[in-house]
């Protein structure tokens, strides 16, 4: 077994721990790899280990990752999703190249992604970033926002609006984590609950990454993010 299918399958078990400490089962929650600042090669390692899921937070770098893996022509069709900021400038790339995109916080980013999605692929399938804790240095619509934002979305016919994300910052204690954890999932219930239309899949809540995915898990999250958990330590340097 690789050190990259090894850590695959022992992330795994601290998720399926997690489940049975809050009484969940291990299949409500995705795991998405963060393959960001790894090659092409570590996501082939995953992906022949069963990952089928995986996260970038570059988008250029994504691209270029993208197009090496689908070109390797021993390993299944994969699932890419967009989990770093997007800029007006990159909107046309994340919309011809990824699967789905976790950071849409304002209208404009929506608009964007939906007039440069390619009609020949399935609508791209959406997240909206929440800054459920106010940090001034992260994305992210304020929670007040995100229904009138969810909105939009589900009137734009090229996205499909699947759920909220939020990377809130560490707490000294689980406890507090979970708290802040539990804010995110009350977004996600407002949205659900509003009778809006349009939400026929709206099923996820990415929550959670290598550090602090037990207390998402406990407070509801469908999707942790895992990134040096499944692959080691990044060298930002070769970024």
């Amino acid at each position: 077994m690789t050190t990259i299918a090894h850590q695959l399958h022992r992330v795994h078990e601290q998720i399926a721990i997690a489940c049975q400490q809050c009484h969940r089962q291990p299949a409500d929650v995705a795991l998405l790899a963060v393959s960001k600042t790894f090659p092409a090669q570590a996501v082939r390692e995953a992906a022949l280990a069963g990952q089928r899921a995986f996260g970038e937070n570059y988008i250029q770098e994504g691209v270029d990752k993208i197009a090496a893996v689908r070109a390797m022509t021993d390993l299944p069709a994969l699932q890419w999703h967009c989990i770093g900021p997007v800029q007006s400038n990159k909107t046309k790339l994340v919309a011809q190249h990824f699967d789905w995109v976790h950071t849409v916080d304002r209208d404009k980013i929506a608009q964007r992604l939906n007039d440069q999605r390619p009609q020949e692929l399935t609508p791209l399938q959406v997240c909206i970033q929440v800054n459920v804790d106010g940090g001034t240095t992260k994305s992210g619509c304020t929670p007040q926002a995100a229904l009138a934002l969810a909105q939009v979305i589900t009137q734009l016919p090229r996205l499909q609006l699947r759920g909220v994300m939020s990377i809130p910052d560490p707490q000294p204690t689980d406890e507090a984590m979970l708290a802040v954890h539990r804010k995110v999932v009350q977004v996600f219930e407002n949205i659900r609950t509003s009778g809006m239309n349009g939400l026929a899949q709206f099923d996820t809540i990415s929550l959670g990454m290598t550090a602090d995915m037990h207390t998402a898990i406990a407070a509801g999250s469908t999707m942790v993010r895992v990134g040096s958990g499944i692959f080691g330590a990044r060298d930002y340097a070769k970024a």
